[in-house]
């Protein structure tokens, strides 16, 4: 008994000992581990150091430096001449042009002295994109002495490398701008010899001006080459305030046409060929000369404007000349022919020194003349000339399009019918049965513009009216002055249906139709709310000056710009005859032409005096004190207009 006792004994001390040693080497494990992790991020420690020592590292790909925002200015300050592309790794072109990148880099190393070849991930180094005015992949620039010259020329190894390789010469010089720059002293000469030059005012700190910059100097590179070249120009017009107030230049940048001395509007495109293309046809003459009847016979058959030719003997004749100047005006608005032709004079029943306008076949009607007749004399002016153009331009009842609204349909009031409107042969008899209809009382209201419009191209147009879902097969709306707008009641459509909703418009029997919020219950904030129903009652109150703002909920510049217009509604507040407002301008109508909302935020001034013709800020800063500055600038009720 004893015996076994002694041996459970010790059996449990060998236990108890093993439980000991097992402990021991547990912790011995823990201490490693925890040592190991002390280690480990002792490593990890020194591998973030090395991580930021990386991040001025600059490393190759293939023979190319990689660089970014950290290590760009170290690596190039004392570089001579760096070719750099600018690339997006999801880029199609980017990769399709990196095995040619990477040739051009190998041949530039090799050469006297070696030429170092970059890239920058633009799409992760946004720094360095912005900075350098990176608006597509992949952009390849060449720095030379730290300044960027844009490289637009082809994508292959032997134009690059020798386009880097004039630029590395130690004698290379930047080309001058072929922009010209025009101020008080040379403006009048340049602008009065040009037979044609486009000029450019713009402010240095206008955003749309450098974004335009690059892409102006482009264009005017491409029109020097031409024969001949078409000079660009540009005025600073912060400086030079006279010239611009002089050509009445509110905005930025705004462009200007001009033939000897003579200004134009500008309404092309913004970029290098779009300019390029866009002045070289305005370069040509305005009108085309035509050579045969059958085009003659053609433009009235098949044509779908006004058809306008002037007759002459020659291209000398004095009444060509003044024809050419007229023409130069409204050379956007009409298709200008002219003829020496006696065939086409007598089809025309014309003389020399006659200008003829005709409408297209389909539009005529027993109401009105085929064609209208000018002669232009000794005595006739130009400006005869161009409103015997837009008085004739349109016929009864024309065909109103997105593309010719804001060429021929600008007049109000104008009574628009809407129907499935089409053409072609085989709807041309349904389009001309409801048309007649009109007419028959178009003629009788000659003081509107009469249209048919088809339902689907103004769908949002008919959505505003409240006519969409009438369900009638026509509808009508008139479009009037300052922006307001009539819907006649849906019902079946006859020329007596048609008559009596525009005589009980013209007694003003009929209300117009404003989009518009609820009107404010509580509007005694700061920022008075303005909803379609009340635009007349606060903004066009003659009795006070009135800021108003018209926003987009969505909007992120106006997000940012709400607290200081909050704060400026607050300095105002105790002002009884100024009104700082506010419009959402996508819940509510803007029932007056003069404010026109082109993008948001858009602010005007309305003064108390002149409400027909408010004052656009466009400012660069929308601050606080950019605000307060325009406000009293412009003022003409503040009681402390000097002091606040």
């Amino acid at each position: 008994m004893k015996a076994k006792k002694v041996f459970l004994l010790i059996a449990l001390l060998g236990l108890t000992h093993l439980a000991i040693l097992a402990r021991c080497e547990e912790n011995d494990v823990l201490e490693e581990v925890e040592e190991g992790g002390q280690e480990e991020e002792e490593e990890e420690d020194e591998g973030d150091e090395d991580e930021e020592e990386d991040d001025t590292e600059v490393k190759e790909e293939n023979g190319v430096v990689v660089l970014k925002d950290s290590n760009f200015d170290s690596y190039i300050a004392d570089k001579d001449t760096v070719l750099v592309e600018f690339y997006a790794p999801w880029c199609g072109h980017c990769k399709q042009f990196a095995p040619e990148y990477e040739k051009i880099a190998k041949t530039l190393k090799e050469n006297d002295p070696p030429i170092p070849v970059a890239k920058v991930d633009a799409a992760k180094e946004t720094g360095l994109g912005t900075r350098f005015e990176v608006s597509g992949y992949p952009t390849i620039k060449i720095l030379k002495k730290g300044q960027p010259v844009d490289y637009d020329g082809e994508r292959t190894e032997q134009a690059i490398v020798a386009q880097v390789k004039e630029i590395a010469s130690p004698d290379w010089a930047p080309p001058p701008e072929a922009t010209m720059v025009l101020t008080k002293d040379n403006f009048d000469d340049v602008v009065n010899e040009a037979d044609i030059i486009l000029v450019e005012f713009y402010a240095p700190w206008c955003g749309h001006c450098k974004r335009l910059a690059p892409e102006y100097e482009k264009a005017a590179k491409e029109l020097s080459k031409r024969t001949p070249p078409i000079p660009l120009a540009k005025v600073d017009a912060t400086v030079e305030s006279e010239i611009a107030s002089r050509f009445e230049v509110s905005g930025y940048p705004t462009l200007k046409i001009f033939r000897k001395g003579k200004g134009f509007e500008y309404n092309g495109p913004r970029e290098k060929y779009g300019i390029v293309d866009y002045m070289s046809e305005q370069a040509g003459p305005p009108s085309k000369q035509v050579q045969t009847l059958k085009q003659v016979q053609e433009f009235i058959k098949e044509g779908d404007d006004v058809v306008v030719v002037g007759v002459f003997t020659s291209d000398q004749d004095a009444a060509y000349e003044i024809y050419q100047e007229a023409c130069n005006n409204l050379r956007e608005d009409f298709k200008f022919h002219h003829t020496f032709s006696n065939e086409i004079s007598k089809f025309l029943k014309a003389s020399p020194g006659q200008v003829i306008m005709m409408q297209p076949e389909k539009y005529h009607s027993k109401y009105e003349v085929k064609s209208h007749t000018l002669t232009i004399k000794d005595s006739t002016t130009a400006a005869e000339v161009r409103e015997f153009f837009t008085k004739n331009a349109l016929p009864l009842v024309g065909h109103r399009k997105q593309s010719n609204d804001a060429k021929r349909y600008t007049k109000r009031p104008m009574v628009v019918v809407y129907y499935g409107v089409d053409f072609s042969f085989d709807y041309r008899v349904a389009t001309q049965f409801w048309r007649n209809k009109v007419l028959e009382v178009a003629k009788d209201f000659p003081e509107y513009t009469f249209a048919i419009a088809d339902e689907e191209d103004y769908a949002e147009e008919l959505k505003g009216l409240g006519l969409s879902e009438s369900g009638e097969e026509v509808n009508v709306g008139i479009l009037a002055d300052g922006g307001k707008k009539y819907a006649m009641e849906p019902e079946e459509f006859d020329s007596d249906v048609l008559r009596e909703f525009v005589m009980a418009f013209k007694k003003g029997k009929v209300k117009p139709i404003i989009k518009s919020q609820p009107v404010p219950k509580n509007n005694k904030g700061a920022v008075k709310v303005v909803v379609g129903k009340t635009f007349e009652e606060i903004v066009l109150d003659t009795k006070k000056d009135v800021l108003i703002e018209f926003y987009a909920p969505w909007c992120g510049h106006c997000k940012k710009l709400e607290p200081d217009y909050l704060e400026l509604g607050k300095r105002y507040k105790h002002e009884k005859n100024l009104v700082i407002a506010k419009m959402d301008a996508t819940a509510n109508d803007v029932p007056h032409d003069s404010y026109k909302v082109e993008g948001f935020p858009t602010i005007y001034f309305a003064p108390s005096n002149s409400k027909q013709k408010p004052i656009k800020f466009e400012g660069g800063n929308r601050d606080l004190e950019a605000f307060s500055k325009f406000v009293k600038e412009h003022a003409t009720k503040l009681s402390q207009k000097d002091e606040l």
